[in-house]
C-alpha cells in the first residue's frame, strides 16, 4: 500500500541545555496539532528520534517530525500498537506480551493469550483502546538496567528472551524486535495515570513515543492471525493483531476505503470468481495451477514478452528445474542463499537442488564454448521456472509463491558496453509495463549493506552502483534509495509501479553482476587477443509472470483490457432460434482470432447478460428475430452502455481492431466505430 508524501522538512531549532524539546517547538512557534504538528524530534547530530519531553543535557540543534511524515506515522502507530497491548491485559489478565512495531500502514503485536482472538475480541479490544486514548495517559520513558528489567517483566517470558538476545549484551536483535531492544541501554515506556502519575501500564520499549495516548488521531484494528514467535515454525505459535493509525481521521477514512477496495480486488478471490486459477492442497502451498481461462491470460503475456524479447536481440534458451549442488556452490547461491532454497535431493550419490535462480545454467551455455568480443553484447532468455522455500506465513496468492516462472534473462557484456546495456533494458521494461497499462512507476536503487552477504570489492560495488545510477537518472524518473537491499552479487534497479489505487508493487529488475562471471571463470577473447572477464546484467521484465498475473488482476479489477481477456466476445441469443445466426457471427469473429462464446444455456436474457457481467466479458453481442433479418447484432459494453443495430461486418471489424490494437481501456457506445 502506498502513503501519501511526507511534508518537508523544518529548519533546525535550537534546544538549550537543560529545556524540554517540546518547550523549544513551542517557543519557535511550530505547530504541535494536526497532520503538519510535531509528534517527535529528531537530533540533528546524531539522527536520532527524540521524545517531546526529551530533556537536553546540552545545547542541541533538532529537527521537528510531522505527524504526516514517514517516520511521524511509525511513531503514531507504535504508540498505538502499546494502547492495544495495554488493552489486550486489561481485557484478558495473564496474557503475555510478544513485539509490537509499526509497519507499512499499520501496526501489530504478538501475544501468547489463554485462547485465540475472536472478531467480537477485538471490538471490544478496540473500544477499550479508544477509553485509554481519551483518558490521555502519559508515555513516559525510563532507562533500565538488564537485571533489573529481567525483574520486573519476570512474568513476561518472551520479553526476557529479547532481554537475553540483546540489552547489555551488545548482540543482534531478534526479528522485528529492534523497537524494544535496538540498543545497548534498555529503556521501558510506562503509561501514567494524567491526573495521580500512577504507572498503568508498562512495556519494553526504545520509542520514542507520542507525549500521551490522547494525541493518537485515528486508529483501528483490521485484523488477527496466528504468528510463529520471532517467525520461526520451531517456536511457539501466538496471537498477532494487525491495526492501522494515522495522522487525521482523513487519511484514515481513505486508507480504510482504499482496503476495501483492495478487497474487491484482491486477485486470489477474482481468481476463484473468473476461474483463473487455483492452489490445489494435494500440491502445496504456494503452488499455482492456471484454469483454461487463466492459460489464456498467461499465454498472451508469455507471447508478447517471448515475441519482445527476440525483437530485442536476446536469444532463447531452456535449462533444467534442478541441478547438483556443486553449480549452487560456484554461484554463491547455496553459501548466501540457502535458506530460500528447497532442501536437497539425495540421488546416485549426489546432492540435488531445485533451482531458485536461472543464472548459474546461463553461465554455463556462456562457457560451453569460446566466446568473442565480437558477440557481446550476448543475450539469453527463457521461461525459467524456479523454486524458493517462502514461510508459510508470508505466501500470498500469485503475488509470493513458492514455485514461479520468471521472463529471465542474462546479459554478457563488456565493461565498456555496460551502461549502454542498462539504458537499453530500462527501456524494455519500461515499455513493457506501459504496453500492460502500467505507467505509472519510480525506480528503487538497492546498494550494498554492510556484513559478509555482500561479496566483491568496495571498488567493484561503487563502479557498478554509478553505471546504474546514471541509466536511472537518465530515465528522468524519480529514484528512490534503498542502502543494503543489494542481491549479494551486486548492486540492482527495481521498478516499483502504482496500480489503479495507488498501491505500489515491485515489478522489473536489473541487476549488474560482476561476481558470477569470476566465480565461473567466464571470459571472452578481446581485440587485443587477451582473455578478458565479461559484466554479467540480470534481467526479468515481469519479474514472474505468477506475479505480474496477480498484479495486473487487481489492478484492472478481473476487467481484463480486451487483448488479455480470457473471453473477449459472449453471443446472447434472445430465443433460441438465433442461435444459428449467432454462431455464423461467432465464426466470422473467431477467424479474425478473437476468443468468443455462444450462450445458449436456458438461462433468460436478462440473467445471461449478467452472467456475462460478471465475468468481467469486454464485449456482448445480442441478436433478436429483428437483428438476424437485418444481418445485425446490438453492442453492449461493459460499461453498461449500448449500442443497436449494428451491422455484423463492422461489428466483427469493431472487435479486433481494438483487439488487434491491445488498447487497455474499454471502449464505449460512444466509441467512434472502427472500418472493416
Amino acid at each position: 500500500m502506498s502513503t501519501p508524501p511526507s511534508p518537508t522538512a523544518v529548519t533546525a531549532i535550537l534546544v538549550p541545555a537543560g529545556t524540554t524539546a517540546l518547550q523549544a517547538l513551542k517557543d519557535a512557534g511550530v505547530p504541535l496539532k494536526g497532520p503538519d504538528g510535531a509528534v517527535v524530534v529528531r537530533d540533528v547530530v546524531s539522527g536520532d528520534l527524540k521524545d517531546l519531553g526529551w530533556v537536553a543535557d546540552a545545547d542541541a540543534e533538532v529537527e521537528p517530525v510531522p505527524a504526516a511524515s514517514a517516520d511521524g506515522r511509525a511513531v503514531i502507530r507504535h504508540s498505538t500498537a502499546h494502547v492495544l497491548a495495554q488493552a489486550v491485559q486489561d481485557l484478558f489478565p495473564g496474557t503475555r506480551l510478544g513485539i509490537g512495531p509499526p509497519v507499512e500502514n499499520g501496526f501489530y503485536y504478538d501475544f501468547d493469550p489463554e485462547r485465540p482472538f475472536t472478531p467480537e475480541d477485538l471490538q471490544a479490544l478496540e473500544k477499550r483502546m479508544q477509553a485509554i486514548v481519551k483518558q490521555g495517559q502519559n508515555f513516559s520513558r525510563r532507562e533500565i538496567g538488564d537485571d533489573e528489567a529481567r525483574a520486573e517483566l519476570a512474568h513476561e517470558p518472551y520479553k526476557l528472551e529479547l532481554i537475553g538476545l540483546k540489552g547489555g549484551a551488545g548482540e543482534e536483535p531478534a526479528e522485528g524486535a529492534d523497537v524494544e531492544v535496538g540498543g545497548a541501554q534498555l529503556t521501558m515506556y510506562d503509561n501514567l495515570d494524567p491526573r495521580t502519575g500512577d504507572r498503568l501500564w508498562t512495556d519494553l520499549c526504545r520509542g520514542p513515543h507520542l507525549p500521551r495516548t490522547s494525541t493518537i488521531p485515528a486508529f483501528s484494528l483490521t485484523r488477527s492471525a496466528a504468528a510463529y514467535w520471532r517467525g520461526s515454525e520451531k517456536n511457539p505459535q501466538l496471537q498477532r493483531v494487525y491495526g492501522t493509525a494515522w495522522e487525521s481521521k482523513d487519511a484514515h477514512k481513505a486508507y480504510l476505503e482504499q482496503i476495501a477496495e483492495a478487497e474487491r480486488r484482491d486477485h486470489r478471490r477474482l481468481g476463484v470468481e473468473l476461474d483463473l486459477f487455483s492452489f490445489p492442497d494435494e500440491i502445496g502451498s504456494g503452488l499455482a495451477v492456471f484454469h483454461p481461462k487463466g492459460g489464456v491470460v498467461k499465454r498472451e503475456m508469455e507471447d508478447y514478452v517471448r515475441r519482445r524479447h527476440l525483437e530485442e536481440g536476446f536469444d532463447y534458451v531452456g535449462t533444467p528445474h534442478i541441478s547438483k549442488r556443486g553449480l549452487f556452490e560456484t554461484s554463491g547461491h547455496l553459501p548466501y542463499y540457502e535458506e530460500t532454497m528447497f532442501p536437497a535431493m539425495e540421488l546416485e550419490n549426489s546432492e540435488y537442488f531445485l533451482k531458485a535462480m536461472n543464472c548459474p545454467m546461463h553461465n554455463l551455455i556462456f562457457r560451453s564454448r569460446g566466446r568473442s568480443y565480437r558477440e557481446l553484447p550476448l543475450r539469453f532468455f527463457e521461461f525459467g521456472s524456479v523454486y524458493r522455500y517462502e514461510k508459510s506465513g508470508v505466501v500470498h496468492g500469485l503475488t509470493r509463491v513458492r514455485g514461479l516462472t520468471q521472463d529471465d534473462s542474462h546479459s554478457y557484456v563488456t565493461p565498456e558496453q555496460a551502461p549502454g546495456e542498462v539504458r537499453h533494458l530500462l527501456a524494455f521494461v519500461l515499455g513493457l509495463l506501459r504496453d500492460f497499462g502500467l505507467d505509472d512507476y519510480y525506480l528503487e536503487l538497492s546498494t550494498r549493506g554492510e556484513g559478509p552477504k555482500f561479496i566483491g570489492s568496495d571498488e567493484e560495488w561503487a563502479n557498478a552502483t554509478s553505471v546504474l545510477e546514471q541509466a536511472a537518472r537518465e530515465t528522468g524518473l524519480e529514484l528512490v534509495p534503498d542502502p543494503g537491499g543489494a542481491a549479494y552479487y551486486g548492486p540492482k534497479i527495481s521498478v516499483q509501479a502504482r496500480d489503479a489505487i495507488g498501491r505500489t508493487w515491485q515489478m522489473s529488475t536489473i541487476q549488474y553482476d560482476f561476481n558470477q562471471p569470476a566465480r565461473f571463470g567466464l571470459e571472452f577473447s578481446a581485440a587485443d587477443g587477451t582473455r578478458q572477464q565479461p559484466v554479467m546484467i540480470h534481467s526479468a521484465k515481469f519479474g514472474s509472470i505468477e506475479r505480474f498475473f496477480g498484479v495486473l488482476t487487481e489492478h484492472y479489477a478481473g476487467a481484463f483490457p480486451a487483448w488479455l481477456a480470457p473471453v473477449q466476445v459472449v453471443g446472447i441469443p434472445i430465443t433460441d432460434e438465433q442461435v444459428p445466426y449467432l454462431t455464423d457471427v461467432a465464426l466470422q469473429l473467431r477467424q479474425r482470432g478473437i476468443r468468443v462464446e455462444i450462450d445458449d444455456s436456458d438461462d433468460r436474457m436478462q440473467k445471461k447478460i449478467r452472467t456475462a457481467s460478471k465475468q468481467k466479458v469486454p464485449f456482448v453481442l445480442i441478436a433478436g428475430a429483428t437483428d438476424a433479418e437485418a444481418g445485425a447484432v446490438s453492442f453492449r459494453y461493459r460499461d453498461g452502455s449500448q449500442r443497436n443495430g449494428v451491422p455484423v461486418a463492422e461489428a466483427v471489424a469493431q472487435v479486433a481492431a481494438w483487439v488487434e490494437g491491445r488498447h487497455n481501456s474499454d471502449p464505449t457506445a460512444e466509441t467512434p466505430m472502427v472500418a472493416g
